[in-house]
């Protein structure tokens, strides 16, 4: 999602995108997972249900790539991780990481679990 000002701690990505606040971009990207179980891949990481989700089937580090195929300017990075609901599977870290391709991507923001990740 890209906005022109900081996002308050806490709001509702969908509210904001409909009062034209944000902008969803990511239709924008090419996704791709470090690994799915089948049934939880891309489609259900990005279709707004909150019962459905990635499930990663592999070894660590579990990794969700977003490509964009010009350049893109990303102001405000959306995620949603129920740590009460799962706990077990959910990610005690994300690192944000930022580059022109894969292989020189420079880390910009790491949240742990116990930080507030809304930004």
């Amino acid at each position: 999602m890209t906005t022109p000002n900081k996002t308050p701690p806490g709001a509702d990505p969908k509210q904001l995108e409909r009062t034209g606040t944000v902008r969803e971009i990511g239709s924008q990207a090419v996704w791709s997972l470090s690994s799915c179980k089948p049934g939880f891949g891309v489609d259900q990481l990005r279709d707004d249900n909150l019962e459905t989700y990635w499930q990663s089937d592999g070894s660590q580090p579990h990794l969700v790539n977003i490509q964009f195929r010009r350049k893109t300017t990303v102001k405000t990075l959306c995620i949603y991780a129920d740590y009460k609901s799962d706990e077990s599977y959910t990610p005690s870290k994300i690192s944000v990481r930022v580059g022109n391709n894969f292989h020189n991507l420079q880390e910009i923001r790491t949240y742990r679990k116990s930080q507030r990740i809304v930004q």
